[in-house]
């Protein structure tokens, strides 16, 4: 692996042409320059964080890996380099306070051992950047900001190469890659310099983070419990603690944010209530507003995106990164089918992006319909909804062909998943 830390401009020397060049070395960035680094392709990677330091997103959130999710990162040699396991998530229970009934999933019923794992953030960027450090065929540019694209006069998706400026505490260099994608985030540099524009909904929503001690250990159910103003979800951390998402209305979000750690249990338990016990303390709290960012396009010449650089969603459910890793994988497997086809293949071929639209658009969009979907029917206050929610809850609980729908929603399996997916772990683990 070559990481060019601090590189230099040269008159004499051409900028690099890599056959894919990934913006963003975030969870779903590095994942996917593992995932062509496997397949041989010549991968460079734009990286904002320093070496030795993780990207901001690596921090105390608790990702909740479906089981297409576990598979896929076995299969890629990451979930190996954790340190611990992870929280195994055996039953899914959702309810909504006000309202009558409950839902209540168990992987044992549907023939599975569990619905996915409860990973850290942190932990998880940590064997990111382990599996990162043994790639052969990834160059490393770090820390360098993305400036944008080449202007007109240079080269361009016309040619062939799609050329972008970066800089450093060094200057300002070109990076030339076959395909350009952004994996840059909510905010994307990549999309804004590409012209693609947004559909953006505020959910109006302050969600806060942090990770939670109870009288009760988790015991493999993950809760969900839905209110007003968003869900207060509890998920089960493989280190007896669980991991706490609480939103809260955003004109309160401050007062929330100013609580002591007593207070703040105390609100949350309030919205939550008592299926754990008490709620005895918590670790560091972090708050981010919850707001869906949807681009228009997800393609443009020899350029997509991928992750939330295409799409940010409700964390209702915990779907954000389990379809953003598998916008990465059907990349990546795309590629992977072409080399097979023809050895010098074109990554940034007009046909493989169209076909990549394809194969994603019917995950993307019955995954967005249902995060949206719950986000807005649960915290809408309307009493004549009420009823309906509570048969729909009873109606989860009890009727198996509800169930089947959002089971497969709650292992990852929607639309056309990568292969890689669908491999079991064990399998996936032993030729790793």
């Amino acid at each position: 692996m070559a990481d060019l830390a601090s590189p230099q401009k040269s008159a004499d020397q051409p900028a690099p042409l890599h056959d894919v060049l990934i913006v963003g070395g975030g969870l779903v960035g590095a994942s996917l320059a593992i995932a062509l680094d496997r397949i041989g392709v010549d991968v460079g990677l734009v990286e904002a964080a320093a070496p030795g330091a993780l990207p901001a997103v690596f921090d105390e959130r608790n990702l909740s890996f479906a089981e297409a999710t576990v598979n896929a990162l076995t299969a890629l040699g990451v979930m190996q380099k954790l340190r611990a396991p992870g929280g195994a998530i055996e039953r899914i229970h959702v309810s909504r306070r006000g309202d009558f009934g409950r839902g209540l999933l168990r992987a044992s019923d549907h023939g599975r051992a569990e619905f996915g794992r409860v990973v850290v953030a942190r932990d998880f960027g940590e064997a990111l950047e382990s599996r990162l450090a043994g790639l052969r065929g990834l160059t490393r540019y770090r820390p360098v900001r993305f400036l944008g694209l080449v202007d007109a006069d240079g080269e361009s998706a016309t040619s062939g190469v799609r050329a972008i400026r970066v800089a450093d505490d060094a200057g300002e260099r070109v990076l030339r890659a076959r395909l350009l994608v952004g994996a840059d985030g909510t905010r994307s540099g990549v999309r804004e310099s590409l012209g693609i524009d947004t559909d953006v909904h505020d959910y109006h929503q302050t969600l806060f983070v942090t990770r939670l001690r109870a009288e009760r250990g988790p015991d493999g159910t993950a809760y969900e419990r839905l209110g007003e103003h968003g869900p207060t979800a509890l998920l089960p951390r493989g280190d007896r603690h669980y991991g706490l998402v609480h939103a809260v209305a955003r004109d309160e979000a401050y007062a929330v944010a100013s609580l002591d750690e007593a207070g703040f249990l105390q609100h949350a338990q309030a919205a939550f209530g008592w299926r754990v016990g008490r709620f005895l303390a918590c670790g560091a709290r972090s708050a981010y507003p919850a707001t869906r960012v949807l681009a228009q396009r997800t393609t443009a010449a020899r350029a997509v995106l991928v992750g939330n650089a295409v799409q940010t969603i409700h964390p209702i459910g915990a779907q954000g990164f389990n379809l953003g890793l598998r916008d990465a994988l059907t990349l990546a497997e795309l590629i992977g089918q072409a080399r097979e086809r023809t050895a010098d293949a074109d990554c940034g071929d007009a046909a493989l992006l169209e076909r990549y639209v394809t194969r994603r658009g019917g995950d993307r969009e019955r995954t967005l319909r249902f995060s949206d979907g719950l986000a807005r029917l649960s915290a809408n206050p309307a009493g004549l909804l009420r009823p309906l929610r509570s048969l729909g809850l009873f109606a989860l609980d009890r009727l198996p062909s509800v169930q089947a729908g959002l089971v497969g929603g709650a292992l990852g399996y929607r639309g056309d998943v990568p292969a890689l997916c669908r491999t079991p772990a064990d399998d996936a683990g032993a030729r790793a």
